[in-house]
């Protein structure tokens, strides 16, 4: 006789991102983590950012916050930016000087790379 949850495992396993975080890794991910990998500055400022994000959803130890985590916590900071004035770029960003906004949304999409999760 078969468990009745026996295939869960399997497919918990696959990393495809929900819809707002697939596309804000399509939109910032991709470029804003390559220039991070070029710009130590920007690294590092990923990194914090991704550490608080990390905190602010629940601080889990055991590994990456899970893909529905990120996408609320994406969607939040994106809403509440708008609703504060923020726009997102038009035009290809600017990396060498980002706003608080990119950062966190690309810290956002480090830790869903660390999911599994590609851009």
């Amino acid at each position: 006789m078969r468990a009745p949850f026996a295939g869960t495992g399997r497919r918990s396993r696959r990393r495809t991102a929900p819809p707002v975080l697939a596309a804000l890794l399509s939109s910032y991910g991709a470029t804003g983590l390559a220039a991070a990998a070029g710009r130590p500055g920007l690294l590092a400022a990923v990194d914090q950012h991704a550490a608080a994000v990390r905190d602010g959803i629940g601080g889990i130890a055991a590994g990456p916050p899970p893909p529905a985590l990120l996408e609320a916590y994406a969607e939040g900071v994106r809403a509440a930016a708008v609703e504060h004035g923020w726009q997102p770029p038009a035009d290809p960003v600017d990396w060498s000087e980002p706003d608080w906004v990119l950062v966190r949304l690309v810290a956002v999409c480090a830790l869903a790379h660390a999911t599994g999760i590609r851009c």
